[in-house]
């Protein structure tokens, strides 16, 4: 892929189980395209890669499956409670994720893309060449009984997942726009329309 200036661009963000992938699929019906962290992060370290490459020199083999693939659960063993470890795996993996989004926000061709990333609040000084910022809000209630229907987890470890996060107010500190989202499907639809003629407009303002 080029390294060129992409085009517009949105990040989109929010806490966890705020409804990041149900205003993502909307906005993939509209015809734009979304690129993925969580999905970058998976292909940077793909069987092959110069990623898993760097993961295996600097933790050595033992991280591997049978399959040569990461061995995810190996490694959250390996890197839980060490802070230099887990630095050392951020440090391979999260620059070629920030590359992996930039390399396809370049290629794109549509009107405009979403980045989906998850932690944006807690990268934003490596994501200043985005032209907005999108935030899928929710109360931390809503988060916390979606999270514990969601995962089948007690309310104790939800509330922990969410305080590992970046506060809600981070996130809106950076926002640009923000869809409320308490589960009103209607109203999810009509913000995502809003937004996307809005988008539209932005986008070619700036060709």
């Amino acid at each position: 892929m080029n390294r060129q200036h992409p085009g517009y661009v949105v990040a989109l963000t929010g806490g966890i189980a705020s409804g990041k992938s149900a205003v993502s699929k909307r906005f993939e019906a509209l015809g734009i395209h979304v690129y993925d962290a969580d999905i970058a992060a998976r292909e940077v370290i793909a069987p092959g890669s110069d990623g898993l490459r760097a993961v295996v020199d600097h933790f050595g083999a033992g991280v591997l499956d049978g399959q040569g693939q990461l061995d995810r659960a190996a490694m959250r063993q390996r890197v839980f409670g060490n802070d230099g470890e887990r630095r050392a795996l951020e440090a391979i993996i999260h620059p070629r994720v920030r590359a992996w989004l930039h390399d396809h926000a370049s290629a794109d061709r549509g009107p405009y893309c979403l980045l989906a990333i998850p932690l944006l609040a807690e990268n934003m000084t490596h994501y200043r060449w985005v032209d907005r910022v999108l935030v899928v809000d929710a109360p931390e209630s809503v988060q916390l009984d979606r999270l514990v229907r969601r995962d089948g987890i007690d309310e104790g470890l939800a509330k922990r997942m969410i305080e590992r996060q970046a506060s809600r107010a981070d996130r809106l500190a950076l926002a640009h726009d923000v869809i409320e989202n308490h589960g009103d499907e209607a109203e999810l639809d009509a913000a995502v329309d809003r937004l996307h003629r809005h988008y539209l407009d932005l986008a070619r303002a700036k060709r």
